[in-house]
């Protein structure tokens, strides 16, 4: 399961990064603008929810000590992914808000595997 971890872990900050940008450009380009564009997103926002329940469920199920900074950022990033769809009503905003956002969640996620989630 804690390879599944890391492994989703990149899924999510590639999937999060190749997203944002997408809906980034779409902010100024109608052509790349498309249903898949969105289906991508919410996709990328679910490997983020498993990802986090993932890790929640590793510390949960062992007595391993993990960094509190790793949980922290994990965590942040739920809560980020939360925000940007709680928001998702700003529509003039829409693709600055979903574009910037999966931008964001792309650096909490990848500051988060920077922290050695196991102290020592």
């Amino acid at each position: 399961m804690a390879r599944l971890h890391d492994i989703l872990a990149w899924v999510a900050v590639i999937a999060n990064g190749l997203t944002g940008a997408w809906v980034l450009a779409a902010n100024w380009v109608e052509g790349v603008r498309s249903r898949a564009m969105w289906i991508a997103v919410h996709i990328a926002h679910a490997v983020v929810a498993i990802q986090v329940t993932l890790g929640a469920l590793l510390v949960a199920g062992s007595d391993v000590d993990v960094d509190q900074t790793h949980m922290f950022y994990g965590f942040l990033t739920l809560l980020a992914v939360g925000l940007i769809i709680g928001y998702r009503q700003l529509a003039q905003y829409r693709y600055l808000l979903y574009g910037l956002g999966g931008l964001f969640i792309m650096g909490l996620g990848i500051r988060a595997m920077t922290i050695n989630a196991l102290p020592g």
